[in-house]
């Protein structure tokens, strides 16, 4: 299986094009920091909330997504009101590496019951532009990740906290038998809050900020939570009632 993932190239010179990028896969990464240690302020936020990571397999921890799981639109369908979003660096391997930024929007309810099934039930938002990695590798530490919700800063860490791209890619090959040469979308994986504690909202907003160059990539979404719609009489609740009740 495969689609096509619309998007633009920019380059350092001011340059631009729209592209049609080929995409055979996507995952989603946790725990890939540089050091250890540092993640471990995420793994104790979301403990709070009954999530707990799955300590016996070596970070980055690996998810497979699905090619459906991606958007750039405006909103964001979900399912339920415990859903949060998660700034994180986003690489695409296809003729070179090139690097963007996204949000790996998660269902945190089904968190707790499965860290997998949450990446899956939420669709990764995406900003659809990209600049060459190999252009600003030099300057690459000095970026910044940032994200907002309901117009609160969520999130803001230097992109030197997590393992550089290109040792994202020599760990993929190392530990997906199988991946593809090129034409794979990989989401690097978030970090702590600025208040250490999982946040909820409607209005989400990232930004990958580089000083060296005065350029960013942002976007904002709005969720959606599409079970509300139903009225509450004739809702059925979002995990299975007890097999008894059950119709």
């Amino acid at each position: 299986m495969s689609r096509t993932l619309k998007a633009r190239i920019a380059s350092l010179d001011g340059t631009t094009k729209d592209a049609d990028l080929p995409l055979k896969r996507m995952y989603n990464l946790g725990s890939a920091t540089r050091d250890p240690n540092t993640a471990v302020a995420h793994q104790q936020e979301v403990a709070k909330s009954g999530i707990h990571i799955a300590f016996d397999v070596p970070a980055p921890r690996i998810y497979p997504i699905s090619l459906d799981a991606i958007s750039s639109e405006d909103e964001l369908f979900v399912q339920n009101d415990m859903t949060s979003g998660e700034v994180e660096i986003v690489l695409y391997m296809g003729d070179q590496l090139y690097v963007g930024v996204g949000s790996d929007h998660t269902d945190r309810a089904l968190e707790t019951v499965s860290i997998p099934g949450s990446k899956q039930a939420c669709a990764n938002h995406l900003v659809p532009e990209f600049w060459p990695y190999e252009e600003i590798r030099d300057s690459w530490d000095d970026c910044i990740l940032r994200s907002r919700v309901d117009g609160r800063l969520y999130q803001e860490v230097g992109v030197n906290a997590f393992i550089r791209p290109e040792d994202i890619i020599a760990i993929l090959r190392e530990r997906v038998p199988g991946l593809p040469e090129k034409d794979f979308l990989v989401f690097c994986g978030t970090i702590v809050s600025v208040d250490k504690a999982l946040g909820f909202g409607t209005e989400w907003s990232y930004e990958l900020d580089t000083p060296a160059t005065g350029r960013k990539l942002s976007a904002s979404y709005r969720v959606v939570d599409i079970l509300s719609e139903v009225d509450p009489g004739y809702r059925v609740p979002f995990f299975n009632p007890k097999r008894e009740n059950a119709a």
